[in-house]
Order: C-alpha cells, then sequence, then structure tokens
C-alpha cells in the first residue's frame, strides 16, 4: 500500500484507542512523501487525525472532570 493510502485508511478507521498511535504513523508517513504536492494531497487527513484526538482527548478529560464534579465530599 503506498503511503497516501495507507493515511486515508488510517483516518477512516481511526477510533478513540488507536488515534494517537494512528496518527504518529501517519506523520511518519507524511514525512516519507517525496514532494510538497503530495503531502498537501494528505495534509487535510492530518488535519482531520488531530482534531480527533484533541476532541477525544477533550471529552475523556470532561467526563473526569464531570465525575469528580458529581462526588460528595462526605460533611
Amino acid at each position: 500500500m503506498d503511503a497516501i493510502a495507507e493515511i486515508k485508511k488510517l483516518y477512516y478507521n481511526a477510533t478513540r484507542a488507536t488515534i494517537v498511535r494512528d496518527l504518529a504513523r501517519a506523520v511518519e508517513l507524511l514525512k516519507s512523501l517525496p514532494d510538497e504536492d503530495e503531502r498537501q494531497r494528505v495534509a487535510v487527513y492530518l488535519d482531520g487525525l488531530a482534531q480527533m484526538r484533541g476532541e477525544w482527548a477533550g471529552a475523556k478529560a470532561e467526563g473526569k472532570t464531570q465525575k469528580s464534579k458529581g462526588k460528595s465530599s462526605g460533611r
């Protein structure tokens, strides 16, 4: 599979559990592309992966905050 096809596959198959690994692999593949035109073609997929990572990390942190707010202090 070529690098561009693999980056697209990583994007479409990313999950909350795999996003960090998928984004890291996509960056490795991006660096392997020989010219700027090819990098431009896949930049949108890397941006999408980065956005997913941020959203999923934010949702995880938000869930922790809500859980801690819901606990009583026992007073």
